[in-house]
């Protein structure tokens, strides 16, 4: 389990800690409905999990989002959960300046981490969305209690590794709306195309991409983290010192003695649970070579640093249109 949490880099696994908010609270605010109609011939169907296959027989009306990034996927394809996860911990409806989509009435905050069931059984679900979360079987034997459908991490997946497009692709078939899924999918990869198109300079480039929590602790996030996945969708790789560290979690933690491993050609930066000014006045951040040489990448607008972790669609639209210049003017520096 984790150690003092939220706050720290170093607890059971470097990976949980860099769980940026990870909020917890639960609220006994109003509930909303789902709203929309499903597209023709989305159901029945079955979506294949890490659990087995999950059948939806009709368009669920009271949906539960657990998982990160679950709740603004399910309103982006018009569908408002009665509960939700804030797990940016963004606050009031957990829904961050990215998310253009907004409730009608305030959901219901369920746990994170270790999300409350007797609140998720109060709201009376026919359907809970958990794509992207722990995806331990602890957890998963605790909502299939609940005896309605969850739809967990992909077949294959682990823990909070769930791809945006997995998680897209899933969700838009547990509510009925494969097609629209598919559009923004699209509409995404259309955005870092144009982006590839327009910044040469980033093809190839190395990076690292790390966060700083409110201890003073460093770690780099590894190849199959959402936010390498940003990075590599603007033809960026991973470092080869972070790529080759043997972790089976999402992240490494980085000593204040080996800071160098932080040097590439970008090296992209963020806080946790914190601004970004610690950061900014650490002596041992200046120093990475990298940084010394004008190519690091702080993150310190916190809405830019959430969106970016989001690993959403709505989240990379957001992040990409205000960090892609940023990343490839430091790119540029090392050609």
């Amino acid at each position: 389990m984790l150690r003092r949490l939220c706050t720290v880099l170093s607890i059971s696994t470097v990976g949980a800690a860099l769980l940026a908010g990870c909020g917890t609270a639960t609220d006994e605010n109003p509930t909303p409905s789902a709203s929309g109609s499903a597209e023709p011939g989305a159901f029945p169907v079955s979506i294949p999990t890490a659990f087995g296959d999950v059948t939806i027989d009709k368009r669920p009306q009271r949906v539960v989002a657990l998982g990160w990034s679950d709740a603004e996927t399910a309103l982006s394809l018009g569908v408002q959960p009665v509960g939700e996860a804030d797990w940016l911990a963004v606050g009031g409806d957990g829904l961050g300046a990215w998310v253009p989509e907004k409730y009608t009435s305030s959901p219901t905050k369920i746990g994170t981490l270790e999300p409350d069931t007797e609140a998720i059984a109060a709201l009376n679900p026919d359907l809970i969305l958990d794509t992207r979360s722990s995806g331990s079987k602890q957890r998963h034997d605790q909502l299939a209690e609940l005896g309605v459908p969850v739809v967990e991490m992909p077949s294959g997946g682990d823990n909070y590794k769930t791809t945006w497009r997995q998680q897209l692709k899933m969700i838009g078939a547990a509510l009925g709306a494969p097609r629209a899924a598919a559009a923004k999918q699209a509409e995404m990869e259309g955005r870092f195309a144009r982006a590839r198109q327009q910044y040469p300079q980033l093809q190839g480039a190395t990076v690292v991409s790390g966060a700083r929590n409110t201890l003073g602790e460093y770690a780099a996030y590894t190849g199959d983290s959402g936010r390498l996945a940003f990075l590599k969708e603007l033809g960026m790789v991973n470092a080869p010192q972070i790529e080759s560290q043997p972790t089976k979690s999402f992240s490494v933690p980085i000593s204040r003695e080996k800071m160098n491993l932080l040097d590439a050609d970008v090296t992209v930066m963020q806080p946790i649970s914190a601004d970004a000014t610690a950061i900014a006045d650490d002596p041992l951040w200046g120093a990475v070579p990298s940084v010394a040489a004008g190519r690091g990448v702080l993150l310190d607008d916190r809405n830019v640093s959430q969106a970016f972790s989001s690993a959403s669609v709505a989240g990379w639209e957001y992040a990409l249109a205000r960090t892609v210049q940023r990343l490839a003017d430091a790119a540029a520096k090392a050609r």
